[in-house]
């Protein structure tokens, strides 16, 4: 029965009108390749994207706690030259006094 159909249809459609489909059924076959191929290098790409978020995301923790620990640090080392300019204001002090 199938057969029958496409006999039908094969003599209702002229030689040039059956290359011409032809044509189109093959470059559509070109195009669905085309955009297999440009969906999976998208895909790669996002994967690659990611991955690199990812570590951007890691490098920020890293610089962050790292920006803490250098007030922290810097806190500390003010805090230790005021007491030295302390001290030494109080022996030139005494020694104006004296």
């Amino acid at each position: 029965m199938a057969l029958k159909a496409v006999e039908q249809v094969a003599d209702q459609v002229p030689a040039d009108d059956f290359e011409a489909l032809e044509e189109k059924v093959y470059r559509t076959i070109e195009m669905y390749k085309a955009a297999r191929q440009a969906q999976a290098a998208a895909e790669r790409d996002v994967q690659r994207v990611r991955q690199q978020l990812e570590e951007r995301e890691e490098q920020l923790d890293t610089l962050r706690r790292e920006a803490v620990q250098l007030r922290k640090e810097r806190e500390e080392i003010r805090g230790r030259v005021e007491k030295m300019l302390e001290q030494i204001e109080s022996i030139a002090e005494e020694q104006a006094a004296s």
